[in-house]
């Protein structure tokens, strides 16, 4: 796919589909009817976790209150390859989630990453076919983050790198990480971004969980802040996932995008480098936004092509994301570029 490609449904298109998906999302027989036969999808958003990582969560990050940690303490991979079958996943991208590796201390986010990277290779050894990686990097230490990129790429063979929204004020366009977008450029990587919460706002409102608006919002702050400091487009061989369906981006369309986000101008080819441009080049997976509401919000942006199967594993069940991507008014045809195809495009040896 190109970034000037124009595949966008029209008005009309969509509120039909709209229409459809109102009828059908209630039905699960109908909903489920709608899904390809054997789909082998491929889940780029799915979360381990190493023994030592978990050991070393539950001593130093005190700081950490996120309400989801419990399921940390009951992963097991065996229970991620039955919940994987059960939702027609044939192999799933590994990557960290928050918080990540790096906690204040570079040489213990230096041994975490490493440990992590390479229990994920474990893993993939363990299930054949079944897991593949996203090498998690000890930022913001730049110095430990180029030498595990070397060794994660190049020795343990990993599939791209996987980073966070933000680490502490700094978002993934600060000008302090130009020399690890340098050297995964030159490498031509894919690099799967994760939301976390930022250090303005872990506990602005108390009683409110950080998944609820935090994640989201951070994830808009990052792309925003790649295209804005010109990030992509002086590393325009990086290929960014995002998570959680770029998070808030599409209800800042008409902010972000200003007169781009035009009815017109969003059926039209973008301008190339215009923030509309880089949006539709990145890629966003589905996890925490099987709805109709989200995915219709996504598909008047960028096209199908960029959307991608993703679960959020252990907190989020592919089966129940497939059931809700096949409410949301998708055809088969775009269900199938959505639990694979897209994919298979952007990590062909897989």
């Amino acid at each position: 796919m190109t970034a000037a490609a124009n595949p966008f449904p029209s008005r009309r298109r969509v509120l039909e589909g709209l229409v459809a998906l109102s009828a059908a999302a209630p039905n699960p027989e109908k909903a489920f009817a709608q899904m390809p036969e054997n789909p082998r999808r491929i889940d780029v958003h799915h979360h381990y976790v190493s023994p030592a990582w978990m050991a070393a969560l539950e001593k130093y990050y005190t700081v950490y209150k996120f309400s989801g940690v419990d399921v940390f303490r009951k992963y097991t991979a065996a229970a991620a390859v039955e919940a994987m079958d059960k939702g027609g996943v044939a192999t799933a991208m590994l990557s960290t989630t928050t918080p990540g590796v790096w906690w204040g201390d570079n040489a213990l986010a230096r041994t975490l990453a490493r440990d992590m990277n390479e229990y994920g290779v474990k893993l993939m050894g363990e299930h054949k076919g079944r897991f593949r990686l996203f090498a998690v990097l000890p930022l913001p230490d730049v110095e430990g983050s180029l030498k595990e990129i070397e060794y994660a790429l190049d020795t343990l063979k990993a599939d791209g790198i996987s980073v966070l929204s933000s680490y502490g004020a700094m978002w993934l366009g600060d000008p302090s990480f130009t020399p690890v977008w340098e050297e995964l450029n030159r490498r031509k990587a894919v690099v799967f971004s994760h939301a976390t919460v930022p250090d303005c706002c872990k506990g602005l409102q108390p009683g409110i969980d950080a998944t609820t608006i935090e994640f989201n919002t951070d994830t808009s702050r990052t792309i925003i802040s790649l295209i804005l400091s010109g990030t992509v487009q002086r590393f325009p061989d990086i290929r960014f996932i995002f998570s959680h369906a770029g998070g808030t981006i599409p209800s800042l369309a008409g902010r972000f995008l200003q007169a781009q986000a035009a009815a017109d101008k969003l059926k039209s080819e973008a301008e190339p480098n215009s923030r509309l441009w880089h949006l539709r080049r990145f890629y966003y997976d589905t996890a925490g936004s099987a709805n109709p509401v989200q995915m219709t919000s996504l598909k008047m942006i960028v096209p199908v092509s960029q959307i991608m199967f993703g679960t959020d594993f252990p907190w989020g069940d592919p089966a129940r994301i497939a059931l809700g991507l096949a409410g949301c008014g998708f055809t088969p045809e775009e269900l199938r570029a959505i639990d694979r195809e897209n994919a298979v495009r952007l990590l062909p040896h897989i």
